[in-house]
């Protein structure tokens, strides 16, 4: 026995309908989806690339409480302990909150860096002309064994170093108290 009445066979008829228009619906939109993605306009592929880096060459300043003042030379990967190594290191009674950095223009002459034999450490002795490892160390055990140098002349007293030597360097050196 079934009794099913004329209002419930409409309400399956209906319900039916319903579903089917949701399906077709559903088709419409994925099959325009479809058309819309095939006939986009691909264009050219994207490439992200960086920047190449300007490789930077010249000198900085690096003068106030620090061991050598002068110029130095400043490539892309210093920092700025690297710098203030590179004059050998800060004094120690530096006021490290008032660093500036100053990169001259290039309009601006070099100056020829003076290098202070009373705090200047092997490597940049040997930076000097005539001046190798052997005479660089002898500087320093000069220094060590009889106190600062007080005048650029008494470089001379350094074993190895002629009064030649002193010419070629005495442009290029400096002493400090």
């Amino acid at each position: 026995m079934n009794f099913h009445t004329e209002a419930d066979m409409i309400a399956d008829k209906m319900a039916k309908l319903w579903l089917l228009a949701t399906f077709l619906l559903i088709c419409v939109v994925i099959i325009a989806s479809l058309i819309i993605w095939t006939r986009r306009d691909k264009g050219q592929n994207i490439i992200i690339s960086s920047p190449a880096i300007e490789k930077f060459q010249g000198n900085i300043y690096i003068g106030g409480a620090v061991n050598n003042p002068g110029l130095y030379p400043l490539k892309n990967t210093d920092n700025l302990a690297s710098l203030i190594l590179a004059s050998g290191g800060a004094d120690f009674d530096a006021d490290m909150s008032g660093v500036r950095l100053y990169v001259p223009s290039l309009q601006e002459t070099n100056q020829p860096q003076k290098i202070d034999i009373n705090r200047a450490e092997a490597w940049l002795l040997e930076a000097l002309p005539d001046i190798g490892q052997t005479k660089a160390q002898a500087i320093i055990n000069h220094r060590q064994q009889n106190g600062p140098f007080h005048s650029i002349e008494e470089i001379t007293q350094v074993q190895g170093i002629s009064n030649s030597t002193f010419e070629k360097l005495k442009e290029l050196i400096t002493v400090s108290e």
